[in-house]
């Protein structure tokens, strides 16, 4: 359990990183995500995901 709220402050922490450092060009890249179909965010999330499971994996 104690790996899971570490990985969750983690995520929370690079997540915090844009909007705190560059808020212009985090909103700027909202807008643009926000113009995206919906094939295009799937195809963006399913990337995201595999990417983060190949992490995972090669870190076990």
């Amino acid at each position: 359990m104690e790996y899971w709220l570490a990985a969750l402050g983690l995520m929370l922490v690079l997540e915090g990183l844009m909007p705190f450092l560059f808020p212009g060009v985090w909103r700027e890249t909202l807008h643009k995500l926000s113009q995206l179909q919906d094939s295009q965010m799937r195809f963006v999330g399913l990337t995201l995901m595999l990417s983060g499971l190949l992490l995972i994996y090669w870190m076990k």
